[in-house]
């Protein structure tokens, strides 16, 4: 569509920009950002989620700044944090970690977090938290060894994929289902609507 104003996903997941190709949109350009992701000390799920989103739209805008063909662009950045209590999750990378995720969760009520940071062409930043709440069934041994051996968990915040076969797992899920893949699209679209860019322009082309 000529003239639509450009837009830059702030990610190198390929589920988010699944979510965002979902939508109708088109990223003009993909630019993941390199943060350190570490909890602070006594910091909260929410809290956490927040800062995470707010400093990835932040490294972007800096990125985007260099760009003359993105310049002024729309940037969108996320970050999903699962939770049990105060208890942070890591994003599994080693085999050990995604075990013990899965046996924390277990059984459990958990909750995930993706909070989303929009950056206007004004470089104003905006920003949503959206909550929803899952519960796995008891997992038996044989469970979480073959989903280990599956390797789906591989860099998966709470080491799990609901996407994928550890969608068989979830028993009640309350609140949005994209939130959990690691992007929530209504809350997302909403935000980008609300800021003046065209949602729809993509529709046209959906199939």
């Amino acid at each position: 569509m000529i003239g639509r104003p450009k837009f830059v996903l702030a990610s190198g997941s390929p589920r988010r920009l699944a979510l965002v190709n979902q939508a109708g949109i088109e990223p003009d350009a993909l630019k993941p950002v390199d943060i350190d992701e570490t909890p602070r000390r006594g910091e909260l799920p929410r809290a956490h989620a927040t800062r995470l989103a707010h400093a990835k739209a932040f490294a972007a805008l800096e990125a985007v700044k260099l760009d003359d063909e993105l310049r002024g662009a729309y940037i969108l950045a996320a970050d999903t944090v699962v939770a049990v209590g105060r208890r942070i999750l890591p994003k599994a990378e080693m085999l050990d970690e995604a075990g013990q995720c899965l046996r924390l969760l277990s059984g459990r009520n958990h909750r995930v977090y993706t909070a989303i940071c929009l950056v206007t062409p004004r470089e104003a930043f905006r920003q949503r938290l959206v909550e929803t709440r899952v519960r796995f069934k008891r997992l038996s041994s044989e469970d979480i060894e073959t989903y280990l051996a599956s390797g789906e968990w591989r860099g998966k915040a709470g080491g799990y994929a609901v996407q994928g076969i550890a969608g068989t797992f979830v028993v009640k899920l309350v609140g949005s289902y994209t939130n959990v893949v690691g992007l929530p699209l209504y809350e997302t679209i909403t935000l980008l609507g609300g800021e003046g860019f065209p949602i729809r322009s993509g529709w046209l082309n959906a199939v």
